[in-house]
């Protein structure tokens, strides 16, 4: 069984069933099999008309599922966490999206590896780099590192 591996943007700002914001993000790491590196979670201030703070994590997630797959595993933990459908930039209790992918490039209905807008995206950048500081963006052979530069940087706070 060949497993890849995946980095995983986490965002909350709604308690839920866990505990607070930050409690969310750990008990979903603990949902996801095959974690092997978590950056620590940050506070980082909302996207759109939500009026809560984020807090945002990344991790790096070794497995045998192909991104449909794991994308479908990461929307179960959502719905077992009581995430539903609602305003887009809303209020949430866990946001978990495939960031990036070993494979490379991914495109089907419903789902784009890389994330189509994690390079404009401070909030994911600032922890993936904590993490995954040298994965390049396949679409450009960029380093994870270098694509902070020129990206929105209201500071996430540890």
């Amino acid at each position: 069984m060949t497993t890849t591996s995946y980095a995983i943007a986490l965002g909350s700002n709604r308690p839920g069933k866990h505990g607070g914001p930050r409690d969310e993000i750990r008990a979903a790491l603990a949902e996801l099999s095959g974690v092997y590196a978590v950056s620590p979670i940050l506070t980082t201030a909302p996207v759109g008309p939500s009026i809560r703070a984020f807090a945002n994590a990344a991790a790096l997630v070794e497995s045998p599922l192909d991104p449909p797959r794991m994308l479908a595993r990461l929307k179960a933990i959502e719905r077992n966490f009581g995430r539903r459908p609602g305003q887009r930039w809303g209020a949430r209790v866990i946001d978990l999206d495939i960031i990036l992918w070993s494979g490379g490039q991914w495109r089907s209905r419903g789902l784009i590896v890389p994330h189509v807008a994690y390079t404009a995206r401070d909030f994911v950048l600032h922890p993936l780099a904590a993490i995954a500081a040298d994965w390049r963006d396949p679409r450009d052979g960029r380093r994870v590192r270098h694509m902070r530069h020129g990206v929105d940087r209201r500071r996430p706070r540890p």
